[in-house]
């Protein structure tokens, strides 16, 4: 090869070299927060052969009251559980503030732990949130379980 022929080659070899550090920029790490939710649970409360407990799930500043309903031993072959129409209230307040709602429903209940869902609500960091659930039929009246849980800031 010529000089002439070299320096161009070197020239074309530079510029690509150019053209290639421009276009292969630093990737960037996404950014992105990460809110992990917590969950803070009454304990099981017996109640006519049920289980009943009430947990607030807190993700950043957002407040929901969960409802659980589950039987309070294993099931026997001799006296399988019977279908159930249940009802239920879940609520949920600020300590010292306002009602965060409360929400009424009837649940069809046989063998299988069922989730109520209840209010949900923002809540300013720092404030403790309480939840009230309660489980009634025909026959027998609540007795409601309670939960408090403090909202990280």
């Amino acid at each position: 090869m010529n000089r002439r022929s070299m320096k161009g080659l070197t020239l074309l070899a530079a510029g690509m070299a150019a053209v290639g550090a421009l276009t292969a920029a630093p990737a960037q790490a996404a950014t992105t927060a990460t809110t992990t939710a917590t969950e803070t649970c009454s304990p099981w409360s017996l109640q006519s052969g049920l289980m009943t407990q009430v947990c607030a799930s807190i993700t950043g500043d957002s407040v929901q009251f969960l409802g659980r309903i589950a039987l309070a031993g294993p099931p026997t072959p001799d006296f399988p559980p019977q279908p159930q129409v249940l009802s239920t209230t879940l609520s949920g307040t600020v300590v010292g503030g306002s009602s965060l709602g409360s929400i009424a429903q009837n649940v069809n209940f046989l063998a299988s732990t069922v989730t109520v869902n209840g209010p949900t609500a923002t809540v300013a960091c720092g404030s403790t949130v309480s939840g009230t659930f309660g489980v009634s039929k025909f026959g027998w009246g609540p007795s409601p379980v309670t939960v408090n849980a403090a909202v990280p800031c």
